[in-house]
């Protein structure tokens, strides 16, 4: 086996902050680690021996200018990180999806719950889309793009390094096909409807694969009703809404370009004809459908993240509040509202307490029937709450 990055400095622990790594959690912030100058000056990305006193806690990978400044990555401090330690977790992470999905379209590689810490990867068919959002993977993407392209078999890989956790790390951004080609849109099969996923230049790795499962709930819900479908992406839950037989669906977003998405796939649905987009802010949007007096059977709100971190949850929590408010009034008495958190810094409880204030002011009552979570291509680290992020309520609203 070859060694990648083999010369192994020590990083310590403060004293008495070994707790949480003690009870499962595979990280160590800045401000539990003795930072003297040589550990200060570590270059980001370094493999290193991470101790408390003279117990050894594992092989970590470091970075100083980091938050998060040591992840482990094995229990072993002198584990070797090359191609064939790769292929081990990759492997392992493959096992589990071909037992979920009977199609190569999902997330193969979910960071630290698939013991892959800073790591994403989408699967879309012959085409990786990997995410290396740590110092580490930047540093290791050589043997780690030839172990993803070799265990499964891909032959394109695009590298997205556009992500916010990567500026968090201090890392640069970029975006490249680094193996094959990838010159369109890729229609990637789900729930019965068909998405395009632009990976080249739409959001994150193309197409949200965290939320099949609460599409389909909703689909189950849709044949017969008119939805609307606010912060739709590329269709969203109003595709899968439609392929399961709803009699129409608006879709909302600021984007043209993932709206034209939306329409062809809708077209390639076969749906077409009870597919309408609508490019706006959402906000702006509800306000309209208000003036015009319009009503939908089914409403969905899927914003992006309003409370990225806990000094944003306070105005996050007032925003969802505020979107609950617009999204009820806008739902026949007996329909469904359904509202979505992708902001790990708003626990399940306080989004819950935001939505029934909004739908209280909007002067509704209603009953939480079903809470989702992201799908199981997206697992999460038993001792890290943070990855278990996606929250979609479904609410049955009467009066």
């Amino acid at each position: 086996m070859t060694a990648i990055l083999t010369d192994r400095p020590t990083v310590k622990l403060r004293p008495g902050k070994g707790r949480r790594l003690a009870e499962g959690a595979p990280w160590a912030f800045a401000d539990e680690i003795a930072m003297d100058r040589r550990t200060k000056n570590l270059s980001p990305g370094t493999l290193v021996r991470l101790v408390e006193g003279d117990r050894p806690l594992g092989l970590a990978a470091f970075n100083p200018a980091s938050t998060i400044a040591a992840r482990l990555l094995d229990p072993d401090p002198e584990a070797e990180i090359g191609v064939d330690w790769f292929t081990a977790r990759i492997r392992h992470a493959q096992a589990l999806r071909e037992t979920l999905f009977e199609a190569p379209f999902h997330r193969l590689i979910h960071a630290e719950g698939d013991a892959l810490p800073g790591i994403i990867a989408d699967r879309f068919g012959d085409t990786m889309v990997l995410q290396p959002n740590a110092a580490w993977a930047e540093r290791l993407l050589e043997p780690l793009s030839k172990a993803l392209l070799e265990v499964t078999g891909a032959r394109n890989l695009v590298v997205n390094a556009t992500s916010r956790a990567r500026r968090l790390e201090g890392l640069e951004e970029y975006l490249e096909v680094t193996h094959g080609a990838v010159d369109a849109p890729i229609p990637a099969p789900m729930n019965g409807a068909t998405y395009l996923a632009d990976v080249t230049t739409g959001q994150k790795t193309g197409l949200y694969f965290d939320q099949r499962p609460n599409h389909a709930f909703a689909a189950r819900l849709a044949k017969g009703k008119r939805v609307l479908d606010v912060f739709t992406h590329v269709g969203g839950f109003a595709l899968a809404a439609l392929a399961a037989g709803a009699t129409s669906a608006l879709a909302v977003d600021s984007s043209a370009p993932a709206l034209a998405l939306a329409a062809q796939g809708a077209g390639l649905t076969g749906v077409a004809e009870r597919f309408e987009s609508r490019r706006s802010d959402a906000f702006d949007a509800l306000k309209t459908l208000a003036d015009e007096g319009a009503e939908f059977d089914i409403v969905i709100c899927d914003p992006p993240s309003f409370a990225p971190n806990k000094g944003a949850l306070a105005n996050g929590l007032r925003a969802y509040q505020r979107l609950a408010r617009l999204a009820a009034a806008r739902v026949v008495p007996g329909g469904w509202l359904v509202l979505c958190s992708c902001s790990h810094a708003a626990d399940p409880e306080s989004f819950h307490r935001a939505n029934t204030r909004g739908m209280a002011a909007a002067g509704r009552q209603a009953a939480l029937v079903h809470s989702g979570r992201a799908g199981p291509d997206h697992p999460s680290h038993l001792a890290l709450p943070e990855t278990s992020y996606l929250k979609a309520l479904f609410y049955r609203l009467d009066g």
